[in-house]
C-alpha cells in the first residue's frame, strides 16, 4: 500500500458507513490502486478503528465490484469493469428515474431537475465530454432523489463508487455537438410537460439503447 489514511474521526455517521466512504474513495483517488492487497488489520490501524467496519466495508466493496476476493488467497482491490456495460446500466436507471420525476416530482424538484439539465445541454454544446459527464451525474442524482423510490435511491446511492470508477474517460454516444444537442433539448421539452414516457424513449436514444 501507498500513504497512511488519517485516523478516522466519527462524524455522527454510523462507523462502518464512513470506513466505506474512506476505502471507496481512495479506491477512486488511486491511493489503494487496482491489484492492491488489502489486510484489514493494517487498514484498521491506520484508520484508528477495529478490524470489524473494515471487514464489513470490504464485503460491501466486493459486491459492488471494487475489491475482489479468493478465499485464504488474497483481498485486493479489482479492475474497473467494462465501461460499456456500466454507461447502460446508469442510462436505464436513468430513465426509469426520469419516468417517475415526471409524474411525482414537486414543482421546485422539477425546478431544480431543469436547472441541472440546462447544465447538461450547455456542455453539451460546447462538445465538453469532461462537463457533460459532471453535469449528467448531478442531474441524475437530483432526478434520482425526486423519482421517490426508495429502493432505486438505495441501489445508486450503494453502487456510486463502482459508478464513478467505471465512468473515468466517457464519451458520449451521439457524438455530433448539434444533434445531441437538439436531441437534449427535445428531452428538456418532453420532461417539462411530464411526459414520462416521451423522456424516457429520448434519454435512452441520446444513451444507445433501445
Amino acid at each position: 500500500m501507498t500513504a497512511p489514511f488519517v485516523p478516522l474521526v466519527p462524524r455522527g455517521a454510523f462507523l462502518g458507513d464512513e470506513v466505506y466512504t474512506r476505502l471507496g474513495e481512495a479506491i477512486l483517488d488511486g491511493r489503494l490502486a487496482p491489484g492492491e492487497r488489502l489486510r484489514d488489520q493494517e487498514l484498521a490501524e491506520w484508520l484508528g478503528v477495529s478490524r470489524t467496519p473494515v471487514r464489513e466495508a470490504l464485503q460491501r466493496l466486493e459486491r459492488i465490484g471494487l475489491v475482489e476476493v479468493s478465499p485464504h488467497r488474497y483481498t485486493r482491490v479489482s479492475q474497473p469493469n467494462r465501461q460499456t456495460d456500466t454507461a447502460e446500466l446508469v442510462a436505464f436507471n436513468m430513465g426509469l428515474a426520469v419516468r417517475m420525476a415526471a409524474a411525482r416530482a414537486e414543482d421546485d424538484e422539477l425546478q431544480l431537475a431543469l436547472e441541472r439539465l440546462d447544465e447538461v445541454i450547455a456542455a453539451s454544446r460546447a462538445d465538453d465530454a469532461v462537463a457533460l459527464a459532471d453535469a449528467s451525474h448531478a442531474f441524475f442524482a437530483v432526478i434520482t432523489r425526486a423519482a421517490g423510490n426508495f429502493a432505486l435511491l438505495q441501489f445508486v446511492r450503494e453502487y456510486e463508487f463502482a459508478i464513478r470508477r467505471d465512468m473515468v474517460g466517457w464519451q458520449p454516444f451521439l457524438e455530433c455537438p448539434v444533434g445531441r444537442t437538439a436531441a437534449y433539448e427535445q428531452f428538456r421539452e418532453a420532461f417539462v410537460a411530464r411526459d414520462g414516457d416521451r423522456a424516457e424513449a429520448l434519454l435512452r436514444g441520446i444513451h444507445g439503447l433501445p
